[in-house]
């Protein structure tokens, strides 16, 4: 396939100190690099702030970080018309930028009104719930989800703290959302949305978004 003929793919990751899970990037922008042409964004196009880096990612990390590609553009000027796909790995920074973010919801609204694939992953599921509308309504209302599950989040120190915890959002939003055991692999298709629990569950969410994509040449 040649780049021209390549569908496009947006990546959007938190800015925000918090942070972006290292290893469930990678995941993501290592399966989707073959099969998507790739624009990766962040809230003001601030660097990515990795975290949970270890010695097995820390060279790929640096490796990226080398990139032409991995400064991010302005999310802020992002159009969506222009993607074919939409990723969000799993960022802990969603939490506190992009849960609340204007912009996001504007793409958003047009990846579900086109029916274009959105695949979101662990702590970046927190980043759908920026999209509410004028009639406090969420745009997913009705689908089914998965994100961290509150038994996940509990373990974290800052629990008592979270801005936004997914699993009552999406509860009280009128959707259903359903979780497995802690750190255990958890992806939920619904039409065209993608969501998965946690880091763990980051390839089989990515892989399910490829086929989605695929399946709509």
């Amino acid at each position: 396939m040649t780049m021209a003929s390549k569908p496009t793919c947006l990546i959007v990751a938190s800015s925000a100190a918090e942070g972006v899970s290292a290893q469930s990037f990678l995941h993501c922008f290592n399966l989707c690099s073959s099969t998507f042409n790739l624009q990766i964004a962040t809230p003001g196009g601030k660097p990515i702030d990795f975290v949970d880096v270890d010695e097995t990612n820390m060279r790929l990390i640096q490796d990226f970080r080398m990139k032409a590609y991995a400064g991010p553009a302005k999310l802020e000027s992002i159009d969506g018309a222009r993607y074919h796909a939409l990723l969000i790995p799993s960022s802990p920074g969603a939490m506190s930028d992009l849960a609340h973010s204007g912009y996001l919801a504007k793409i958003l609204q047009h990846f579900i009104s086109e029916k274009k694939p959105v695949c979101a992953v662990g702590h970046g599921v927190s980043a759908l719930c920026c999209a509410v509308t004028e009639e406090r309504s969420w745009i997913f209302r009705g689908y089914s989800l998965t994100g961290p599950s509150v038994l996940e989040l509990v373990r974290r120190r800052d629990f008592a703290n979270l801005p936004i915890v997914v699993e009552d959002f999406v509860k009280d939003s009128g959707a259903t959302y359903s979780a497995s055991e802690v750190d255990a692999v958890h992806v939920v298709l619904d039409r065209h949305l993608v969501t998965g629990q946690n880091d763990q569950s980051t390839v089989a969410a990515v892989q399910n978004l490829i086929l989605l994509c695929s399946s709509r040449k």
